[in-house]
């Protein structure tokens, strides 16, 4: 079992709170590593009830304990749910709606997350609207136009990282009753907290930033001041739906997140660095990257993102799909490999991935820039752009 959490003294500063697991210490050992939760059940007492309140792991398992104790701390969260992955837990958001209810969404946004609105919520009866990433004046006449349920923020957004302001937007939304997700996967808690910033929820794809090490597909939902009723329907939709995270990777998932600060922190200063290398590189069309001043959503972005930019860059290769394709054959440091966030460089052309439908041009090459040596990823990006 997991002793109390050790508050006896002034409050600690997250990065301590990440380093430490959220200072929870397993007993009767006193163990700084959380041992592996792996019962399925739990016995009953003689009178039927359960002594130590856990009835069934699907959705009571102690392997979630102290990680979703330390993601509600880190987002200032009251209280949060992991998840078998990303997308069942913004599925499960979606979950807690009517049947009829509207959802606005950005345009540009997790391809599979976009999918998955436009057939299963469509499919349940839900409405889907789009607006243009990152102008709230869009959210505001889209707003106007119909009662709205639910407002989806992305951003920065995946692939081309526009920028959304999560307070201009979610000020906008609660006028009109409608709640405020955000998925703050890229952002992780580390550069920026939605709730503190007008948000309901925040979710993350865990197998990303989070874990960061390539060996986990996780996800979670922290709740701020979402209504009980909403946030109780999202439990329920876990417990009920099996969409629950296996114990090893809850074990695996608060391993990685010991060292999120320091990685969020390497992969951001590589990407800055990256972007400004490579802004006027004459084989680019464009470097997608908020840290540069001129990106569009820059002075939102210096707003709410707090200690960096990201580690997500994309850049736009001159003469379309088959010099981008080309550039990616020839890296040698990037891999050529879907996700993101973990501590190696990735490279992808995202359209030829996304299909037809994308709104990814198709000239773009999304980077995960992850923590090797700025020099080493500096070097094989400019040689693979040698021959455009």
């Amino acid at each position: 079992m997991t002793g109390p959490v050790r508050r006896d003294g002034p409050p600690l500063a997250p990065q301590t709170l990440a380093a430490h697991g959220s200072e929870s210490i397993a007993q009767p050992y006193g163990d700084l590593v959380q041992p592996i939760h792996v019962a399925t059940t739990y016995e009953r007492a003689t009178d039927l009830g359960y002594p130590a309140g856990r009835a069934y792991s699907r959705d009571q398992s102690p392997a979630y304990d102290q990680v979703e104790t330390l993601l509600s701390e880190l987002e200032g969260g009251r209280d949060s749910l992991l998840f078998a992955s990303g997308l069942a837990g913004a599925a499960a958001i979606v979950q807690a709606l009517q049947t009829g209810d509207r959802i606005l969404a950005p345009r540009v946004c997790y391809w599979g997350w976009r999918k998955w609105l436009l057939d299963t919520a469509a499919h349940w009866g839900l409405q889907v609207a789009f607006y243009e990433n990152g102008d709230a004046d869009d959210v505001a006449r889209q707003l106007a136009a119909a009662p709205t349920r639910l407002v989806w923020i992305e951003t920065p957004a995946n692939p081309s990282w526009e920028i959304t302001d999560i307070a201009a937007v979610s000020a906008l939304a609660r006028a009109h009753g409608a709640l405020v997700a955000v998925d703050s996967t890229v952002s992780t808690p580390v550069l920026t907290r939605p709730l503190a910033l007008g948000a309901h929820l925040v979710l993350h794809s865990a197998t990303k930033y989070l874990n960061g090490h390539t060996d986990v597909i996780a996800g979670a939902v922290v709740a701020g001041d979402v209504p009980d009723a909403v946030w109780q329907r999202i439990r329920q939709v876990r417990g009920l739906g099996g969409a629950v995270l296996g114990p090893f990777e809850a074990w695996l998932l608060l391993r990685g997140m010991r060292t999120l600060f320091l990685r969020v922190a390497a992969a951001c200063a590589n990407a800055q660095a990256l972007a400004e290398a490579l802004q006027h590189h004459p084989a680019l069309v464009a470097v997608l990257y908020p840290g540069l001043p001129e990106h569009p959503g820059h002075a939102v972005a210096a707003r709410q993102m707090q200690g960096g930019f990201g580690g997500m860059l994309s850049i736009r290769v001159r003469g379309g799909q088959t010099p981008a394709v080309a550039v990616a054959a020839r890296l040698r440091v990037f891999r050529r490999a879907t996700s993101l966030g973990s501590v190696e460089s990735l490279v992808e052309h995202r359209a030829s991935v996304e299909g037809p439908d994308t709104p990814c041009p198709p000239d773009l090459l999304r980077l995960s820039v992850g923590i090797e040596a700025l020099a080493d990823l500096q070097a094989d990006l400019l040689q693979a752009l040698a021959d455009v």
